[in-house]
């Protein structure tokens, strides 16, 4: 866990960050952003990311170890 924290680029303050692979890897998160992008047709792109980094804080700074769908639920939640 203390591994991921220090070593992602993934930060709070990054509007252009990506979820690196070993997080998430990088076929989820295409898939994850895509189904949170026809969820919420009406929200941008940055403010998904912006929504999953709300998410990522709040579960300990990772989001390995949590579903897609429970990811999705709690990013749509902030959203």
């Amino acid at each position: 866990e203390n591994f991921l924290q220090k070593t992602s680029p993934f930060s709070a303050n990054s509007h252009d960050a990506f979820i690196p692979p070993n997080t998430l890897n990088l076929h989820s998160f295409t898939k994850l952003m895509k189904k949170l992008e026809e969820m919420h047709p009406e929200t941008s792109r940055d403010k998904i990311m912006d929504a999953l980094l709300e998410v990522r804080k709040a579960n300990k700074g990772i989001l390995s170890g949590l579903s897609i769908n429970s990811i999705m639920e709690r990013t749509s939640v902030v959203l």
